[in-house]
């Protein structure tokens, strides 16, 4: 076999066109790896807010808790129900908020967007114990006042620290503290006082969805058939980790399938420019090819010894797209859930599936385009490129 040196070499000699190749591989996999890491992100963000030992009732044939409506008495009824967690004194730990949409003005001049707003009872901190307040204080319960997830703090006119703005036309709303929740989507949410939110939006009696802790995850089963046996109230329940799973499908499908299609393009470009190279390498050297046939290495050799250029050129590129992709970890990014149409924040996702898809992709790449070239230099006669 021809020693894997001479590859490294040829590659180093032609150094302008082997940057050039390996820049077009790096942006291919960097669009590729981005658009992997934010499917990632946005599941990671949504699903974080999911457990396997919560449920969450909602008004049978609702996707989502804002179209969602549940009357006050149903909620007793539903926390009633069996494998229910009890707390303090007794009582079943569940509660029942109301989810609303408010249109924000952007900091910076960047126009309207939807923030989701979350109706909250007093106990909400003691049922979401994982949710912390970083900064301020917990809002005085039956007040106007509100706190904010750390996600959206100072994305949008008054989302601040003791800064102020409209739940509706005339409720005026104060932050008084910003939460932590482990990244999860509730940091893109504002959180009010329940009576508060459902006066400001005539709401009155009714709750958008029942989130209800279970004895544990087993406990499911049981529950789901009590809340949805009783067909007058119209009920279906789910485990909250698949409730927000599902709340990620549409956006995460729809990213996933854009990064992929332009990514699909980019690396027919890639591959062009690849095989390019590989061509100007093999018209170049053919007295070296035809001396290593007179050496007797076999057509074999030279077309592995090709291909195994190509491979390295591909993974010099990959390499350089994956760390560029990587950088983005550190940004954080703000679209339109599909499934709530409210902003939501989040952070790019690496996860060692998405280092190893990209890894393939560029090694994918370096293969296919080198084949051609390396299969040319393969059928070089000795003879005749010693004559040159």
């Amino acid at each position: 076999m021809i020693p894997l040196s001479y590859n490294v070499r040829s590659l180093a000699v032609r150094r302008t066109t082997t940057i050039a190749a390996a820049l077009g591989i790096a942006l291919v996999v960097f669009v590729l790896a981005s658009a992997l890491m934010l499917s990632a992100g946005i599941k990671h963000t949504l699903g974080s807010a999911g457990r396997a030992d919560v449920a969450v009732v909602l008004r049978k044939g609702s996707d989502t808790e804002m179209m969602s409506s549940i009357e006050d008495p149903t909620v007793g009824l539903i926390l009633a129900g069996p494998g229910v967690k009890k707390g303090e004194g007794g009582l079943p730990l569940g509660v029942g908020e109301l989810v609303v949409v408010l249109a924000m003005d952007k900091v910076g001049g960047e126009g309207v967007s939807n923030v989701q707003a979350r109706g909250v009872p007093d106990q909400v901190m003691k049922f979401r114990p994982e949710v912390r307040i970083v900064a301020g204080r917990p809002a005085r319960p039956g007040t106007s006042e509100v706190i904010i997830g750390t996600r959206i703090r100072g994305r949008f006119k008054g989302i601040d620290l003791g800064q102020s703005f409209e739940l509706r036309k005339n409720k005026p709303a104060t932050v008084v503290g910003v939460f932590e929740d482990g990244g999860s989507s509730h940091e893109s949410e504002v959180w009010a006082d329940l009576n508060t939110l459902r006066q400001s939006f005539g709401r009155d009696g009714l709750v958008s969805a029942v989130h209800v802790r279970l004895e544990s995850a087993a406990a499911f089963e049981g529950f789901e058939a009590y809340a949805e046996q009783d067909k007058r109230l119209g009920l279906i329940a789910m485990r909250q980790s698949a409730y927000y799973e599902k709340q990620s499908e549409g956006t995460s499908l729809f990213i996933t399938v854009m990064g992929a299609v332009i990514a699909v393009f980019f690396s027919i470009g890639a591959m062009i420019g690849a095989m390019i190279t590989m061509y100007a390498s093999v018209a170049d050297r053919q007295r070296e090819i035809g001396t290593l046939r007179a050496l007797g290495f076999s057509r074999l050799s030279v077309l592995s010894s090709f291909l195994v250029e190509g491979l390295l050129l591909s993974l010099v590129g990959g390499a350089l797209g994956t760390l560029a992709a990587m950088t983005l970890r550190f940004v954080r990014f703000s679209m339109m859930n599909f499934a709530s149409w409210s902003e939501i924040v989040f952070s790019l996702t690496p996860t060692p599936q998405i280092l190893v898809t990209a890894g393939l992709a560029a090694a994918g790449m370096g293969l296919l385009g080198g084949f051609l070239p390396a299969l040319r230099a393969a059928r070089i006669s000795p003879i005749q490129a010693m004559r040159g």
